[in-house]
């Protein structure tokens, strides 16, 4: 229980922050964003060939490379928690949205302001457990089960690095769907689905 209150309390000041600095921030978490995107795709292909070089090393010369399988697996956490907060931002992420879609705006606006804070508090949780877990990783030297031993940590710092990254990108986003016209959407909203109504705000009539 105090574990939970320390992170709404971190939530709170970090929240208040970036909310009074919303443009810069959104500038900065946008640079950030692209550039583990671009980190990310580019693990994505050297992934691809990593395995591809592992099988023909394997079936042609029959000299499998060591530790292939862990290290592709060290890297899934890397790849996908890079690059989710970007995704956030282009509103590319599965999600069902008949219902929400059918609402009328003012009423939706609100749906997705509730559940952007949902979003918001649930990744902060993640994220601070995520990263207490790393800690444990790095404390200890973890490393995988086979030769050459790769450290673990390396790869689980991205989780806790993802997670708050994505709560600052869905803070920013409620941030603009509570008051549209005081932050600009195109310095802190990056798809033009995810913009506030025109006009509308949280005390928007239904």
């Amino acid at each position: 229980m105090q574990e939970l209150l320390y992170v709404l309390g971190v939530v709170l000041v970090v929240g208040i922050v970036i909310t009074i600095t919303a443009v810069r921030a959104g500038a900065i978490l946008a640079w950030v964003e692209k550039a583990l995107t671009i980190g990310s795709t580019a693990l994505i292909l050297f992934t691809m060939c990593f395995v591809a070089l592992e099988i023909v090393m394997r079936h042609w010369f029959n000299s499998p490379i060591q530790g292939h399988l862990e290290l592709s697996s060290l890297f899934v956490p890397v790849i996908v928690f890079a690059a989710v907060s970007y995704t956030q931002s282009q509103n590319a992420h599965v999600g069902m949205t008949l219902i929400v879609d059918n609402l009328p705006a003012g009423v939706k606006n609100k749906v997705e302001i509730f559940t952007l804070f949902l979003t918001i508090l649930t990744c902060a949780v993640l994220a601070y457990f995520s990263f207490k877990f790393t800690y444990g990783e790095w404390e200890i030297d973890n490393v995988t089960e086979t030769p050459p031993y790769w450290l673990t940590w390396k790869s689980a710092v991205f989780i806790p690095i993802g997670y708050s990254l994505l709560a600052m990108r869905c803070l920013l986003q409620m941030v603009h769907r509570i008051a549209p016209d005081y932050y600009p959407e195109h310095d802190i909203v990056l798809a033009d689905e995810l913009l506030a109504p025109d006009g509308q705000s949280d005390q928007s009539p239904a």
